[in-house]
């Protein structure tokens, strides 16, 4: 069993390590998911399974996704979902970043998480919502501003 991070806490995680015929090593991470906190707010999930609707909602969100990503529901009645276990994580060190090259690294930072969140609604519903103007754009920035402030 393993746990990392507050989003695993209280959750089962289970690793299963899998040789082929050849002694190929493949590991398996099997994670809990429990209801979505949104739920009470946003209404039941369209998805029986809890790992499934995880699963669901990240093919939307990555340009690609694992090939073992999926979902199982255990004898005991408890939603999982399946992926590789793998360490794929990386992060830039931005200790030592001008202001120009940390300006560029948000814009990229920005325009993956905006493409994600693009992935998974109506874009032209989203853009007729937001319209032409510049307002939503300037409280965004006022936010991340004031959640910087906070943060320092």
């Amino acid at each position: 069993m393993k746990i990392v991070g507050i989003g695993s806490v209280g959750t089962r995680c289970y690793i299963g390590l899998l040789f082929s015929e050849d002694g190929h090593p493949l590991i398996l991470q099997f994670k809990e998911a429990v209801r979505s906190v949104l739920e009470p707010y946003a209404g039941k999930s369209a998805y029986d399974n809890q790992g499934q609707r995880v699963v669901m909602g990240q093919r939307l969100m990555q340009s690609s996704s694992d090939i073992f990503l999926g979902w199982v529901r255990g004898r005991r009645g408890y939603d999982f979902y399946v992926r590789q276990l793998r360490d794929m994580k990386m992060s830039i060190p931005v200790d030592g970043f001008s202001a120009v090259r940390l300006a560029r690294y948000a814009r990229i930072c920005g325009w993956t998480l905006a493409r994600a969140h693009a992935k998974s609604g109506d874009a032209a519903t989203i853009s007729g919502y937001l319209g032409k103007g510049d307002s939503f754009d300037r409280a965004m920035g006022a936010f991340a501003l004031a959640y910087a402030d906070q943060t320092q």
